[in-house]
């Protein structure tokens, strides 16, 4: 069975959207791209932006299963996990405007599960997906590249079996 997903890396400046269409372990089709939000604009409506165009998104491809990066914060940079968690918000609403499932997956494990590293550089996940892809062009922004490997994850993870049974 043909499923189709939508691999979301959420980011208040930058959002990737990576869309597989495929069967099991076999991608027939995929496309790529991001949500770009001006610093110079208030945060609500960033996220506004946001939402409305994940929306349009989801309306038009009609996804089966949709797979978010997991919110996460470095220690150092608490403010920006509170920002992540918010832009997560509005991604996780948009969602519910669809009839997918929805998995969030961590960061680390969307690393070790593509490259066999956790701690993989954006470089070495956008290299290994390219290969997964069989792409021979580099995927930017990395954002896009990082929600085509939530992409394949899904796919790899649960190609069209278990669909229904996450959707309940």
């Amino acid at each position: 069975m043909k499923i189709k997903i939508v691999g979301i890396d959420p980011g208040l400046a930058g959002t990737g959207i990576g869309i597989i269409e495929g069967t099991h372990h076999r991608v027939e089709n995929f496309a790529f791209g991001a949500i770009t939000t001006s610093a110079k604009d208030p945060q609500p409506l960033r996220l506004q932006k946001i939402y409305n165009r994940l929306c349009d998104v989801f309306r038009n491809e009609d996804p089966d299963l949709i797979v978010i990066e997991d919110v996460f914060f470095l220690e150092k940079y608490p403010k920006s996990g509170i920002v992540l968690g918010k832009v997560s918000g509005v991604v996780l609403l948009a969602c519910c405007m669809t009839r997918a499932a929805v998995k969030e997956v961590a960061v680390r494990e969307a690393k070790q599960v593509l490259t066999g590293n956790g701690n993989a550089t954006k470089v070495q996940l956008e290299t290994a997906v390219r290969k997964a892809l069989g792409y021979p062009h580099p995927i930017r922004p990395y954002h896009a590249s990082d929600a085509l490997g939530l992409a394949l994850i899904g796919l790899f993870r649960y190609g069209g079996s278990q669909i229904r049974f996450l959707q309940s």
